[in-house]
């Protein structure tokens, strides 16, 4: 009996909210530097959410957004920060490394601790 395969497509499985941030924020933790993962992600979660409703979210044209989020699509920055805001979905900024704790801070913490 011969075997049968699908195509397996991570649309499938990005079915709440939480899948597409998380699935998002991987995404921007291993793309390469060129933001092709980035926008292959948010492709991804554009074609889960449905891209019509997306296109009339942020006032882009569908095949204007299927075009930026392809493999050769260039997108500006600001078309990114729509799809983001359209898709309900925040971005955050943290250190790439921890800081270093100061030695005045340290001293400054206590001394709130004490006084509290």
């Amino acid at each position: 009996m011969a075997e049968k395969f699908t195509r397996w497509d991570v649309v499938d499985y990005l079915a709440t909210e939480e899948d597409m941030a998380l699935y998002l924020d991987a995404c921007l933790d291993e793309d390469p530097g060129d933001g092709s993962l980035v926008r292959a992600a948010l492709n991804d979660i554009a074609r889960a959410r449905g891209m019509s409703q997306l296109a009339r979210d942020t006032g882009l044209t569908r095949e204007g957004l299927y075009k930026a989020l392809s493999a050769t699509g260039n997108p500006e920055f600001s078309t990114m920060l729509k799809v983001i805001k359209a898709l309900k979905i925040k971005l955050h900024a943290a250190p790439a490394t921890p800081a270093k704790a100061r030695k005045g801070s340290r001293k400054k913490a206590a001394g709130e601790l004490a006084a509290a």
